[in-house]
């Protein structure tokens, strides 16, 4: 490594900071600098997930066009950056994510899936998305629950339909 830059830990942390604020000059002379595309900050969260959970489109093409794995490391609770981003309804990522090979039935470590999670926050764009790439509406988290059964608590019934 280069004596003149900062220590691996400083540029790791320096990484996440910049997915977290969309900065793509830095995020990618950071990964050229050898900052771990794939490492994971104290929560857990890799710089793919804190760029597109932040809702960066740009940075996260730019962190799979360096290498990042669509799915990558799931942070410690299993979600991955798809799940992210059906959280917050961030459409256009969750269409990059998926053209770049996520996987639509991927489960955190509650058996949860990014179609239950677009279920209980109610995007309709997403689920439909998700749907017509082949999410499974059937999958059942660990309390038994489908991403249909999810709509219904929250008395959603326009997202219920779209997962009948």
């Amino acid at each position: 490594m280069d004596p003149s830059l900062p220590p691996l830990a400083e540029l790791q942390s320096m990484l996440f900071d910049a997915c977290r604020a969309g900065d793509d000059a830095a995020v990618g002379a950071l990964v050229r600098a050898g900052a771990d595309i794939e490492g994971r900050n104290a929560q857990g969260h890799t710089p793919l997930v804190l760029a597109s959970y932040n809702g960066h489109a740009g940075t996260t093409a730019l962190l799979l066009d360096l290498g990042a794995a669509p799915d990558g490391q799931a942070d410690r609770a299993g979600n991955t950056a798809l799940m992210g981003v059906a959280f917050k309804g961030y459409l256009p990522i969750a269409q990059l994510l998926i053209a770049r090979g996520a996987d639509v039935n991927a489960r955190n470590g509650a058996g949860q899936t990014a179609l239950m999670t677009a279920a209980l926050f109610g995007h309709a764009a997403i689920i439909e998305l998700l749907r017509g790439h082949g999410a499974d509406p059937a999958l059942t988290d660990a309390m038994g629950n489908t991403a249909r059964s999810i709509a219904a608590a929250q008395g959603n019934v326009v997202v219920a339909a779209l997962l009948d």
